[in-house]
């Protein structure tokens, strides 16, 4: 089921894009800074999904593409689509990449089907706090990032990641909206005015609180996200591997 995907004051039907993959799709989502809560007037949209290749591409001799990317223009917003083959997408929810994660639990569908909905519900047999790990490096790179360029979107990015994973570690559940997770997590009372300043550029400067303010708030939240990390009731490992591969099996075969 495809529907159409609503954007400020437009809807775009993106049926065709689903219909033109050489490879069903499972599912496609918004990810991306609309899936986080703070898109800027010319962000681009980033859609991320899962395709099923044959059996005969992963037989073979010939390498299969399990990962496919295009990026186009779509009346006047630049789009971008990603989508992994099912096998390796469960491999990368497997390592602990709460990236797939947020792409598949994402509440922006663009596509669903009825492997997809199945998917979800395997997910949360995957989570564990190691999880954390992954939070605390992405929001690594994106600070050395903001250090660099100055620019407001990855100091966003750094705060969104260390919220959504305390919030995780303490939930259970998966966040990615920084909006949803001012109301659940404390944070800088001046989070909301770099949301607001983000809707007008995409890569426009951080401003605000100084970068000596924002450092000190930034090791705060690794302090909280690491104090989180440890009385986390996750458990240590995943429990859906082997429900995850019979599922690929079973989709698979029966594509």
């Amino acid at each position: 089921m495809t529907a159409p995907f609503a954007i400020g004051t437009g809807s775009h039907d993106l049926a065709s894009v689903v219909s033109e993959q050489p490879d069903p799709l499972l599912f496609a989502t918004v990810s991306g800074a609309h899936l986080y809560g703070f898109p800027s007037r010319d962000s681009d949209v980033d859609i991320r999904g899962v395709h099923l290749l044959p059996v005969e591409a992963l037989v073979g001799l010939r390498e299969p593409d399990e990962t496919r990317s295009r990026m186009w223009d779509l009346d006047g917003l630049e789009m971008d689509l990603v989508t992994h083959d099912l096998r390796k997408f469960v491999r990368l929810m497997l390592r602990r990449n709460g990236y797939v994660l947020e792409q598949l639990l994402s509440p922006l569908v663009v596509h669903t089907t009825q492997a997809h909905t199945e998917l979800v519900a395997l997910a949360p047999g995957v989570l564990t706090r190691h999880h954390a790990h992954h939070y605390r490096g992405f929001a690594g790179t994106q600070w050395r990032l903001f250090l660099r360029t100055g620019e407001l979107k990855p100091l966003l990015y750094t705060f969104r990641v260390l919220l959504t994973g305390i919030h995780l570690m303490r939930s259970g559940e998966v966040q990615a909206a920084l909006p949803a997770l001012l109301e659940t997590v404390d944070a800088p009372a001046y989070l909301p005015e770099l949301i607001a300043a983000k809707a007008e550029a995409e890569h426009g400067p951080a401003g605000g609180p100084g970068r000596d303010r924002v450092r000190a708030d930034v090791e705060a939240l690794h302090a909280v996200l690491d104090e989180a990390e440890g009385a986390s009731r996750l458990p240590g490992a995943a429990s859906a591997h082997d429900a995850l591969h019979d599922f690929v099996v079973r989709t698979r075969l029966h594509r």
